[in-house]
């Protein structure tokens, strides 16, 4: 994945649901901070109320592929979601492949795409 403003390398540290994650960032200088993203485009059900089923699918779908994983966070120049969260699309390497976890989880039946 090639470098580029806006881009981060990052370790994932938490899964909250399956569109919310915290990851440890590295902006480089030894420097790192930790913060809360929202996947961008995207909607998955909710870990409560009526869709906590499929909310928990979701989450631990999501857990088991980027948790504790080093990725690459591209985030959305200064755009925060309304609870605050930066807006980023997450891609993994897999098998020397980049892979969009965004679209993962709606290719995978995990979540649905979704305009802000």
């Amino acid at each position: 994945m090639e470098e580029k403003l806006y881009h981060y390398k990052a370790l994932v540290v938490g899964v909250y649901d399956g569109d919310t994650i915290t990851a440890q960032v590295d902006l480089g200088f030894h420097v790192q901070f930790t913060e809360k993203f929202r996947l961008s485009g995207i909607d998955t059900p909710e870990v409560r109320g009526g869709e906590r089923e499929q909310g928990i699918i979701s989450r631990d779908a999501l857990r088991s592929k980027i948790l504790n994983q080093e990725v690459f966070i591209e985030t959305e120049k200064d755009k925060k979601g309304k609870y605050g969260r930066y807006l980023a699309t997450v891609h993994l390497e897999e098998d020397g492949e980049w892979i969009n976890v965004n679209e993962w989880l709606v290719t995978e039946g995990l979540g649905v795409f979704h305009e802000y």
